[in-house]
C-alpha cells in the first residue's frame, strides 16, 4: 500500500541555516548574527554569514530539487531581510529574493511552503525585549502583513512558527541557542503566550490577504512510545505525551503549544502550575489564538520508550549500546507512528511531518560520491512507521525530509550533516548523496517501495 495519491513529498531548510548573505542587500541583523559573534557559543566559532550561499545559488539548488523530484519545498523567510529593524521600513531587495525563489520553484513544478518564523528574530526588536514585550505579537503581525500582502496566493502554503518550544526552551531555559538568556517561568510563560497570540494574528492576516492559501503550524515533540497496542499501555503513553505537570519541562509539551491553537484552551494540568504566570484575562486572548488552520505540522526526530506501571507510563532506560545518530539522538522509528497517531486523534487535523531526518558522518569517497547507507536505513524505518500510522487511520498528508542540504546546525555549527545533498563549505560544491537518489525513488513510487 502506498500513501494517498495527493501525499506531499518534500524537503525542508531554514533561512539562517542556508542563505548566507548576512550583511548584503539591506538585510538587518538578527539574534543569530549576534549570538554567533560571542566566543564559545557556536562549535568551532562557526557562523551563518555564508552558510550554503543559497542567497546567490538558489537556482542551482532548485535545479537539484527538481532532480530529486520533491513535490514541495519548505523554506523560511528571514524577518530581518524583509524588515531590517523588525518594523517600519521595508527592504525591497529582501522581498525580491524570495519572489525570485518562489518563481523559480513554480517554474520547476515545486510547491512552496513558506515558514514565517524559524528563529532568526530581528536584533532591533530583541533590544526592546523580544517576545517578552507585549507589543511583540503586533510586530510579528506587521511583518506577516508585509509578506502576505506582497505574495498573496503566490505562496500557496504558509507555516506560522517553527518549533516555538525550542525558541523558548533552547533560547531561554537551556540557553544553548540565541539569545542565550536564562529566564524563569514568570517571564517564559508570557513569552510563550505572546508567540501564540502572534500565531493567531498571522492566521487572520493570511486569511484576509491570501484566502486561497493553506495555513499550518510546525511545533516539535518527542513522542511517547508504548511497548504494544494494549489499551492500558497506549492510554498511559498518551497521558504522558500530552501531560503538563512539570514546572521546568512544560516548555517541551506538545499540548501547551497545540491545545490553545486547535482546541481554544490551555491544558488543565498545565494551568494548575503555570496559570498564575499568564496575563490577566488571558482567556480573551484564546479567541484570537484559536484560529482555524488547515494542517498540523510536526517535527519529529526521536521518541521515548515507556512501560505502563499502575496506570502511569514510566520511561524505559536506553539499552546498552543503543542505536543513535551522529549527533547522538536515539534512533526510535516508532516515534513516527505514535506521534502522528496521537496528534491526529487529539486535534483531528491532517498531519504533515514538517521535519524528520538524521545527521551522519558523511564524506566524499574516493569515487567522488557520498555513500550514506545509515541515512537510507533510518528514513526507510521511519517512513514505514509513518505509512503504518496512515494505514491505521491517521490522516497523514505529507512528509518533509530534514534537510535538503547540509547546513549550519545552530550551536553545532557545521559539525553535523543532515542533508540529502553534501555541501563542501570551502567551495560550495553540492554533491547529492546516495540517500538523495533513494528518496527520489520513494517519491516516484509514492512510498510503495518501502
Amino acid at each position: 500500500m502506498s500513501f494517498k495519491k495527493d501525499f506531499v513529498w518534500g524537503a525542508a531548510t531554514a533561512s539562517y541555516q542556508i542563505e548566507g548573505a548576512a550583511y548584503e542587500d539591506g538585510k538587518g541583523m538578527n539574534i543569530w548574527d549576534d549570538y554567533c559573534k560571542i566566543p564559545g557559543k557556536i562549535l568551532n566559532g562557526d557562523t551563518g554569514d555564508v552558510a550554503c550561499d543559497h542567497y546567490h545559488r538558489y537556482k542551482e539548488d532548485v535545479a537539484l530539487m527538481k532532480q530529486l523530484g520533491i513535490k514541495a519545498y519548505r523554506f523560511s523567510i528571514s524577518w530581518a531581510r524583509i524588515l531590517p529593524d523588525g518594523t517600519g521600513k521595508v527592504n525591497p531587495k529582501g522581498l525580491e529574493f524570495y519572489k525570485n525563489l518562489v518563481n523559480e520553484l513554480k517554474a520547476n513544478g515545486i510547491t512552496p511552503y513558506a515558514t514565517l518564523f524559524h528563529w532568526d528574530y530581528p536584533s532591533k526588536l530583541m533590544e526592546k525585549g523580544g517576545w517578552l514585550n507585549s507589543d511583540s505579537p503586533n510586530w510579528f503581525a506587521e511583518y506577516v502583513k508585509t509578506v502576505v500582502e506582497f505574495f498573496k496566493d503566490d505562496i500557496p502554503n504558509y507555516i506560522t512558527f517553527n518549533e516555538p518550544s525550542v525558541v523558548i526552551g533552547c533560547g531561554y531555559v537551556i540557553t544553548e541557542h540565541a539569545p542565550g538568556i536564562k529566564l524563569d517561568n514568570y517571564m517564559l510563560v508570557p513569552m510563550a503566550h505572546n508567540i501564540l497570540k502572534a500565531h493567531g494574528m498571522a492566521v487572520k492576516i493570511i486569511r484576509e490577504f491570501a484566502p486561497k492559501a493553506k495555513i499550518g503550524y510546525a511545533p516539535a515533540s518527542n513522542p511517547i512510545i508504548p511497548p504494544n497496542h494494549d489499551a492500558n499501555e497506549v492510554e498511559a503513553a498518551r497521558k504522558k505525551y500530552f501531560g503538563v505537570n512539570d514546572p521546568i519541562n512544560w516548555v517541551w509539551s506538545p499540548s501547551w503549544w497545540g491545545d490553545p491553537i486547535v482546541l481554544g484552551k490551555y491544558p488543565e494540568d498545565g494551568l494548575k502550575i503555570l496559570g498564575k504566570y499568564l496575563p490577566k484575562n488571558y482567556e480573551e486572548d484564546l479567541k484570537l489564538i484559536n484560529q482555524p488552520i488547515d494542517f498540523y505540522g510536526h517535527n519529529i526526530y526521536q521518541g521515548e520508550y515507556v512501560k505502563e506501571q499502575n496506570g502511569v507510563a514510566v520511561n524505559l532506560p536506553n539499552k546498552v549500546g543503543y542505536p543513535r545518530t551522529a549527533i547522538g539522538w536515539p534512533i526510535t522509528p516508532e516515534a513516527l507512528y505514535w506521534g502522528p497517531k496521537f496528534l491526529h486523534e487529539r486535534y483531528n487535523l491532517p498531519i504533515i511531518i514538517t521535519e524528520n531526518g538524521l545527521s551522519c558522518h558523511d564524506a566524499v569517497s574516493l569515487d567522488g560520491k557520498v555513500h550514506d547507507p545509515n541515512r537510507i536505513d533510518f528514513l526507510n524505518r521511519y517512513l514505514l512507521q509513518l505509512k503504518k500510522a496512515a494505514e491505521d487511520g491517521a490522516d497523514i498528508a505529507g512528509y518533509f525530509q530534514w534537510s535538503l542540504m547540509d547546513n549550519f546546525e545552530w550551536a553545532k555549527g557545521y559539525f553535523d550533516r543532515f542533508g540529502l545533498i553534501y555541501v563542501d563549505y570551502q567551495t560550495q560544491k553540492r554533491t547529492p548523496k546516495d540517500s538523495f537518489y533513494w528518496y527520489s525513488e520513494v517519491i516516484k513510487q509514492n512510498g510503495e517501495n518501502l
